[in-house]
């Protein structure tokens, strides 16, 4: 199973997966191998306590090392903002959180992971986030590269996704930004200094809805320089606990860092914020200029929420989403134009603050999406978490473009992928420098004995083979007569057989 998320548009049983999907009675252990996390936004992991806690799932679960150190921090600050604060029932406890992490298996980058005989996985790079990876899954001969979530372009703290060209089967790609090519990161960055020192120069107060890791320390690291270069004193506050909790992650996972990071660290840690102090709740009401990250980023509660309802009345004030939002969200409102948003109590905000959207979104682009496939060649490909009109625009682009069919499922939609039965052949070396000769490069026949047991198949010269089979050589001796034909005729008949078959007499000469 390739994830396990939570959808943060909905409070009830929706918000979790349909295991009925697997099985519609009996225990998940017995239709899954493994489960495989491919980073910690709650979308990709939020239902992973509750499959294994409370659904009873309790085979292997597989993500990376930074993926396994941050999840259960992001899955209790989920659970106190619905239990705690909500009074929500039907939720994970803190107790099942660790319990379930108990259950996870940590792989490094590149590491060939055997789950069972005939099942492998391996991890790559995928940027996004600290930790995130795309997973190449073999089964057997076919093999498939689930991307979760991906970013093709370096940022100012995480390198670009990379995977071998592996030619899979079927690649599962995100399709996020199905129909986008976004404008340059310079260009980006430019336009969001702007807005946020326009708006505090005009006493505004600016809030930035962020996850706790990602794109929150893109963001840091572009306002505390450009706070340095300007000689700016407004104030700049992220959630308590938070940033110091970000910083000691990159520093335990620095190799997972860009390069540039990686080369400075020593000298000056890029997260040792000057300007960017802790936050207090209390500091809402405050007067004059401010900005203010807060968690989450798609405000469907929390801080950035409470933050919201308070400043978004007044005109003067500002909020910019630097990602994503699920559809159902209070973001995903707010961006689609709602000037009076209902919050779950019946509660009505009136929104008169600037709304802005400026993809800072760690997702590739359409451009990014045809660079990996271009990068790992598959024999299919399948787009998934995406709006279905932009998906279908991107299917009929890579299908014109790549000349392989794609595909876009709905939810609980089957889809068959017909692959061709390919057999692995290893061929010994002795053989194939013996077929090849000097010259490999004209194609040549290779003729030897297959050889099949449990771990393969081989091609093997007639030696080889006896001894793998543990059989004795034998040699097999006939002769044949012909008629006599005529003189000249059996004079070329004779040197014909003789240059075929070593060993062939002519007895009449005897």
């Amino acid at each position: 199973m390739l994830d396990c998320g939570m959808h943060m548009g909905f409070n009830d049983e929706r918000r979790f997966p349909d295991f009925s999907y697997i099985t519609q009675e009996g225990p998940l252990n017995e239709h899954l191998d493994c489960v495989i996390i491919s980073h910690f936004h709650l979308d990709h992991c939020g239902a992973l306590p509750y499959m294994t806690e409370m659904v009873g799932y309790s085979g292997p679960i597989y993500m990376t090392h930074p993926t396994k150190a941050i999840c259960p921090i992001l899955l209790e600050d989920y659970r106190k903002i619905t239990v705690d604060r909500k009074g929500e029932t039907n939720f994970f406890t803190s107790a099942m959180i660790r319990d379930c992490m108990r259950k996870v298996v940590a792989v490094n980058l590149h590491q060939a992971v055997q789950v069972d005989d005939e099942l492998e996985i391996k991890a790559y790079y995928a940027g996004h986030v600290l930790g995130a990876a795309m997973f190449w899954i073999r089964v057997g001969s076919q093999s498939v590269v689930y991307t979760g979530d991906y970013n093709m372009t370096p940022d100012r703290h995480l390198g670009a996704a990379w995977v071998d060209k592996c030619r899979p089967d079927l690649l599962i790609t995100e399709s996020t930004y199905a129909t986008t090519i976004r404008d340059s990161k310079r260009c980006r960055e430019r336009d969001f200094l702007t807005k946020v020192h326009d708006c505090i120069d005009k006493g505004g107060k600016v809030l930035i809805p962020v996850f706790a890791l990602g794109r929150a320390q893109e963001l840091c690291i572009l306002l505390e320089t450009y706070w340095d270069r300007m000689n700016l004193r407004v104030p700049i506050y992220f959630a308590v606990g938070l940033t110091e909790k970000a910083t000691n992650y990159y520093k335990m996972f620095i190799t997972w860092t860009n390069q540039k990071i990686r080369k400075t660290f020593v000298q000056r840690n890029m997260f040792d914020f000057k300007h960017i102090k802790p936050f207090d709740r209390a500091f809402i009401d405050n007067p004059g200029p401010m900005v203010v990250f807060a968690t989450p980023g798609m405000l469907h509660a929390g801080l950035s929420l409470q933050i919201f309802k308070k400043w978004a009345p007044f005109e003067a004030n500002m909020v910019i989403m630097p990602g994503y939002c699920v559809a159902g969200t209070v973001g995903h409102k707010v961006l689609s134009g709602a000037r009076k948003v209902e919050l779950e109590n019946r509660q009505v905000v009136e929104v008169k603050m600037s709304v802005q959207y400026m993809s800072f979104s760690a997702h590739a682009d359409a451009k990014g999406i045809m660079q990996l496939i271009q990068q790992c060649e598959p024999a299919n490909v399948l787009l998934v978490h995406g709006e279905a009109g932009k998906m279908d625009f991107l299917r009929k682009k890579i299908l014109q473009e790549f000349s392989v069919d794609c595909y876009m499922p709905a939810n609980g939609e089957t889809v068959v992928i017909e692959t061709p039965d390919t057999v692995p052949v290893d061929v010994a070396v002795p053989l194939l420098k013996h077929a090849l000769g000097s010259d490999n490069k004209r194609p040549k026949l290779i003729h030897g004995a297959l050889v099949m047991h449990d771990r393969g198949v081989k091609l093997l010269d007639s030696r080889q083979a006896m001894q793998e089979l543990g059989l004795t050589g034998h040699q097999i001796r006939f002769t044949t007569t012909v008629a006599s034909p005529r003189a000249a005729l059996a004079d070329a008949l004779y040197t014909r057989l003789r240059d075929r078959l070593p060993g062939v007499e002519d007895l009449s000469t005897h």
